[in-house]
């Protein structure tokens, strides 16, 4: 399911549509988010540099890295960083979000660390701001790829961030914004889930095209997560299993699992395997008021049921049920009229049933007759 999240993000969304959105959420029992985020976010660098992407650039919000990580990281899988500022531009929240460097800087003559990274980035210092946050993220987009009809990407390293210090109605509001640009290809974000209530999870879950979640890679029978002990020594904080949920075009969800490997080089994804696969198909399906198939008690039940018009082809007489009484009460009942055929065959009969037995016998005359018509 990581090869369709990348090809997601590759191909963007269609003309007159809203763009992809792709959240990865993760909590402190499983936290392999960011390691996601980057595995995107390269996947996406090296397609953009292939000329291989719907989108030319992208415009990446660091509120948990600073902009040397991510020229670290490029760095480490074989880009050009010098080449690079043609289509990566990094918006720098990470250094100073609420402008105090600034003003300390500014008396004792000290130089901005920004300006001596080799990558084109950009300050930020007025973090609850959303609404200029958005004005600028557009802004370095078009600076990248022009104002005609080509796109970008936004990624945001931490929507956690961004929750910290502004209301849950401004970053969906910016998330929105961002959705119905019409020179945005794709957005991408990471959310630690555990540190929000359920309702911001499930906002921004209900607004994103694909949810990823990063879950420990132990569970129990049930499908509840289990702990295999506190101490380090006894945690695999290595694996783990990705849950995706993702929206189609015709309104279906489709639910995948993967397994995840977070290695020395990166993070690799794998099918489930088949000892655990069992447990993941029954975690995956939700739990319901009601049973989806029959006991064994029902089914005989089932089977003794009578229907009013079948044959029942045991060799005894067929009985003709009127509709109103029980087969028994109508076999004890002098008014039930019985129709025996043989297999050699014999005379037809044609039984009439009235409705009620309160019901006047029928006449030709005109019920309206009354009427002074």
């Amino acid at each position: 399911m990581s090869e369709s999240i990348g090809r997601t993000l590759r191909d963007g969304g269609l003309e007159g549509e809203l763009a992809p959105t792709l959240t990865i959420k993760d909590s402190l029992s499983s936290p392999f988010a960011f390691h996601v985020f980057s595995h995107f976010l390269l996947q996406l660098s090296s397609r953009i540099t292939a000329q291989n992407s719907h989108s030319r650039g992208i415009v990446i919000v660091a509120l948990s890295r600073s902009p040397s990580y991510y020229i670290a990281l490029l760095k480490m899988k074989g880009f050009d960083v010098a080449s690079s500022n043609n289509w990566f531009h990094i918006l720098d929240y990470y250094t100073d979000p609420l402008g105090w460097k600034e003003k300390i800087r500014k008396p004792s003559n000290v130089t901005d660390p920004s300006s001596q990274i080799p990558l084109a980035t950009s300050s930020y210092k007025t973090v609850k701001d959303i609404d200029k946050l958005f004005s600028v993220i557009t802004e370095l987009g078009r600076g990248l790829v022009g104002d005609n009809k080509a796109h970008f990407s936004v990624a945001i390293d931490s929507l956690s961030e961004l929750l910290r210090h502004a209301s849950l109605q401004s970053v969906a509001g910016l998330v929105g914004n961002l959705r119905s640009h019409e020179q945005i290809s794709c957005i991408f974000g990471l959310l630690h889930s555990d540190l929000h209530e359920e309702r911001a999870a499930a906002v921004l879950e209900y607004m994103s095209s694909v949810v990823a979640s990063v879950d420990p890679f132990h569970h129990s029978v049930d499908g509840q997560r289990r702990y295999l002990g506190n101490s380090l020594s006894e945690q695999n904080f290595t694996k783990g299993k990705f849950n995706v949920r993702s929206k189609r075009r015709n309104g279906r969800v489709r639910v995948t699992c993967e397994e995840f490997k977070v290695e020395f080089g990166g993070i690799s994804f794998s099918n489930v395997s088949s000892v655990d696969g069992t447990t993941t198909a029954a975690a995956l399906v939700p739990k319901v008021q009601f049973n989806l198939q029959l006991s064994e008690k029902e089914r005989i039940d089932r089977a003794k049921v009578v229907l009013p018009f079948e044959h029942q082809g045991n060799g005894k007489p067929i009985q003709i049920y009127d509709g109103r009484r029980s087969l028994e009460e109508s076999n004890n009942s002098e008014a039930t009229h019985i129709s025996s055929v043989t297999k050699e065959g014999g005379m037809g009969e044609i039984i009439y049933f009235r409705d009620s037995d309160d019901e006047m016998p029928d006449s030709d005359e005109d019920p309206d007759d009354d009427l002074d018509i």
